[in-house]
């Protein structure tokens, strides 16, 4: 298990990260958070990267919060990999066990055991530089993965790559992160890749958690309106709003399915029509509220009337 207790970072700017945070033992905890709210800065504490003002972090029971990054047993995938240029992929596993002096014999195994696993076998006497991003990828993390690290770290794995490879191999991370068993904390600003990669999320703004939870629970149930935005929420009612669709006049947030074509007897005018592929966005406004659907193409085109009905069932109230 991995502890966040008491921790606080203070910066000459004003700005300061508090936070308290438990990771259990085989856990991928993501977090989630825009630029500047004090994720990757929680990341290089738990690394030892920074020192805390105050505040303690465990490994197990074991306080590491003044130990060195080298002494404290992660494994650490940096945004840009960071792989050596000069050494071959089985040389780049190979290097934190050999400055470990791990016996000849077990780098050998262990090497082989992750070139397998990364499905890298036919790369292994290749240099960094003849690789793909996503082949980089999975070398940087393989190489973070070798010594057995108690925690893996990774910071934005998959922001250096372009969408295609982005979307290939968050799937293929996935699996990996599974397979190894490993505790994992995940930095990203991406909603899908968080959820997608963690058994748990926290949320971060302005260098607090202010919420976490199962990626299911936390869409399903954001605290805040914040929050729902940021989740990527559309349907996001302030009190007049709600009050205008038949909801008490309080913030809430209409989940997927909230909002259905072609029933009821609102009528309002689709304002915007987004195509996505395999599916249609639709912005829909009338005198009162503005509303999104998302689905199949239904035909109708921009400047049409359509009749909209809201789905009570699947209104939350969020506070403001």
């Amino acid at each position: 298990m991995l502890t966040l207790e008491g921790i606080e970072k203070r910066y000459d700017d004003g700005f300061m990260v508090r936070v308290d945070l438990e990771v259990r033992r085989g856990e991928t905890l993501a977090l989630l958070g825009p630029s500047g709210s004090g994720k990757t800065t929680v990341l290089r504490l738990i690394a030892g990267l920074e020192r805390p003002d105050a505040g303690r972090v465990l490994l197990a029971s074991r306080e590491v919060t003044r130990l060195p990054p080298e002494r404290r047993g992660l494994g650490f995938v940096f945004q840009d990999y960071a792989l050596f240029p000069h050494l071959s992929v089985r040389d780049n596993l190979a290097f934190g066990l050999v400055e470990r002096r791990w016996p000849r014999e077990r780098i050998q195994a262990r090497v082989a055991a992750l070139l397998e696993l990364v499905h890298l076998e036919p790369h292994a006497h290749k240099r960094p530089q003849q690789l793909s991003g996503g082949e980089q990828q999975r070398v940087a993390l393989a190489r973070a993965l070798a010594p057995e690290p108690e925690v893996l770290l990774l910071d934005e794995p998959l922001g250096a790559l372009d969408q295609r490879l982005r979307e290939g191999l968050l799937l293929e991370l996935r699996r990996l992160l599974r397979h190894s068993q490993v505790t994992a904390v995940v930095v990203t600003h991406d909603q899908t890749e968080a959820f997608a990669l963690a058994d748990r999320v926290a949320v971060m703004r302005a260098g607090r958690v202010v919420q976490q939870g199962t990626p299911e629970a936390l869409y399903n149930r954001p605290k805040d309106t914040w929050t729902a935005r940021f989740l990527g929420h559309k349907n996001v009612l302030e009190p007049r709003e709600a009050r205008a669709v038949g909801l008490e006049p309080r913030p809430h947030v209409l989940l997927p399915g909230g909002v259905v074509l072609g029933r009821g007897d609102r009528r309002m005018r689709v304002t915007e029509r987004l195509f996505l592929g395999g599916r249609v966005g639709l912005w829909l406004e009338d005198r009162a509220v503005r509303l999104y659907w998302e689905g199949t193409n239904p035909g109708v085109h921009e400047g049409a009337e359509v009749r909209v009905q809201v789905v009570r069932e699947r209104a939350v109230e969020v506070a403001p």
